[in-house]
C-alpha cells in the first residue's frame, strides 16, 4: 500500500473486505508499506485482485514471518492489527440523493465495499444497532435546509427537498423539520453510546453538535420554520451535549451561508495551490486506533473545500484528538473521539478529489484518482470497526 508498488489503493481496502466477508482474517499491517494488508493466499481472493487491478506479493510463510518480526520491533512504529468480521455499513442519506452527492458513497461504489442506505424512517424506527459503522451524508441536523435559502429558494431542487422534509416530520408527529433532525441526532447518539462507529464529513459534521447544544432553544428564523429564532438563543446553547465542538457561536443570519463560527472557511486565508494538511505520525503500539485512521501512503494531504472546510481549534473540546491539521490556517481537519463504548470521526471538507464542489458539478471520476490520500482516510474509518481492539495504553 506504499506509493510506489500499489497503483489502486482504494479498490485494495474492497479486497481486505472481501476477504472477511469470505471468513478470512487479515492483518492490518501498520505503518509497513503504506499499511499494507496481509492475508492468507485464497484463490478468490487472488483472482479478485487481477479483476480489480490491485497489486499484491505472494510470500512464503517464512517471509510473511519475517515481516511481521519486523513491525514487531520495538524500533519500528509499527503493529499488527487483526480484522476479524467485516463490518455492516450503513449510509444516513435521503432517498432522493444521487450517488456522487457524497464522497464516502463514492469511494464504497469505486471500492466495491457494500452498504445500506438509511434515512429518518430506519433510524427513527431504531434500525442503527443492526450495524456497526455509520456515515452522515451532508445532512444539516439543524433543520435550515443547509442554509441554501438565499441563493436557492426559487430552485426547484430546493422546494422539493423543503416539501419531502416537512412531510417526514409530519408523519413521525412533529411540528418542525429541526425537531425532526434533533430527534435523528439523539437516535444517532445512542448508537454511538451503544458502541457505534460514527463517520462524518463537511456540514453533516458541525449541524449535528449544534442540533444537540440547541435542544432546549430555537434556533431557526422565520425562512426555516415560520417563526423568529429565540431571542437567546446563544444563550441557551448547551455544549455538554456536543461531540466535539464548544464555544461556538451560531449564525442567526439566514443570508449567511453558515451555521457557526466552527467552520474555519470564512477565517482561513490559504491559496488553493498551497492548500494542504498534514496527518500526525501516532505511535503505532501505543496508539493503534489513531495510527489505523491516519494509515496512508504520505502524511500530506491536498485540502479541499466544502461548506463545513475545517474546525478552528480554539472550538474544539479538550477530549478532541486531532489527526490532521493546517498549521497556517491554525485549523484541524481530521478528528476523533470516543463517547460512550463507541467512536466517532469527523473529516472537514466535501470531496478529496473536488477542491471547491459547488452544486451542478459532474461527480468525480475516482478511476482518474485510485491511488487517493484524501479517499484512503475515509476507508480506513470503514475498516476500523472489524479491528480486534487492543486496549490503550498509558
Amino acid at each position: 500500500m506504499d506509493a510506489e508498488t500499489q497503483a489502486e489503493h482504494l479498490k485494495a481496502y474492497g479486497i481486505a473486505y472481501a476477504a472477511l466477508t469470505e471468513g478470512i482474517k487479515v492483518d492490518w499491517l501498520l505503518n509497513y508499506k503504506g499499511g499494507s494488508f496481509g492475508m492468507d493466499q485464497a484463490g478468490d481472493i487472488e483472482r479478485l485482485c487481477k479483476l480489480r487491478g490491485v497489486n499484491y506479493e505472494l510470500m512464503s510463510d517464512a517471509q510473511y514471518l519475517g515481516v511481521l518480526e519486523k513491525i514487531s520491533d520495538p524500533d519500528f512504529n509499527g503493529d499488527i492489527i487483526k480484522l476479524e468480521k467485516a463490518p455492516k455499513i450503513a449510509v444516513y442519506t435521503p432517498p432522493n440523493k444521487r450517488p456522487w452527492d457524497d464522497a464516502v458513497t463514492m469511494v464504497l461504489t469505486y471500492a466495491e465495499i457494500p452498504y445500506d442506505k438509511v434515512y429518518d424512517d430506519e433510524v427513527l424506527d431504531g434500525k442503527l444497532p443492526e450495524y456497526d459503522w455509520l456515515h452522515l451524508h451532508h445532512e444539516d441536523f439543524t433543520g435550515q435546509y443547509g442554509k441554501f435559502w438565499a441563493q436557492y429558494r426559487n430552485t426547484a431542487w430546493y422546494q422539493e427537498d423543503v416539501r419531502q422534509a416537512e412531510s417526514m416530520a409530519a408523519k413521525h408527529g412533529f411540528k418542525k423539520v429541526s425537531q425532526l433532525k434533533l430527534a435523528v441526532a439523539k437516535k444517532i447518539r445512542n448508537f454511538v453510546a451503544g458502541g457505534g462507529y460514527l463517520f462524518a464529513m463537511c456540514s453533516a459534521t458541525d449541524t449535528y453538535d449544534i442540533a444537540l447544544s440547541a435542544d432546549n432553544t430555537d434556533i431557526c428564523d422565520v425562512p426555516f420554520d415560520g417563526d423568529p429564532i429565540a431571542p437567546d438563543a446563544q444563550q441557551k446553547l448547551d455544549f455538554t451535549q456536543c461531540f466535539a465542538f464548544k464555544d461556538f457561536n451560531i449564525s442567526i443570519n439566514p443570508y449567511e451561508y453558515e451555521f457557526s463560527d466552527i467552520d474555519n472557511t470564512n477565517f482561513r486565508k490559504v491559496p488553493m495551490d498551497i492548500d494542504y494538511f498534514t496527518l500526525f505520525t501516532f505511535s503505532a503500539k501505543f496508539d493503534p486506533v489513531p495510527a489505523m485512521l491516519c494509515q496512508d501512503h504520505t502524511t500530506t494531504i491536498k485540502g479541499f473545500m466544502g461548506q463545513t472546510t475545517a474546525f478552528r481549534k480554539d472550538k474544539l473540546k479538550t477530549s478532541v484528538l486531532v489527526m490532521g491539521e493546517n498549521k497556517t490556517a491554525n485549523e484541524a481537519r481530521y478528528i476523533h473521539g470516543e463517547f460512550g463504548k463507541g467512536t466517532w470521526t469527523f473529516y472537514g471538507g466535501h470531496d478529496p478529489e473536488d477542491y471547491q464542489h459547488i452544486i451542478g458539478d459532474p461527480p468525480t471520476d475516482l478511476s482518474l484518482h485510485p491511488t487517493s490520500p484524501g479517499y484512503r482516510l475515509i476507508l480506513n474509518n470503514v475498516l476500523f470497526p472489524a479491528a480486534k481492539k487492543k486496549p490503550r495504553k498509558t
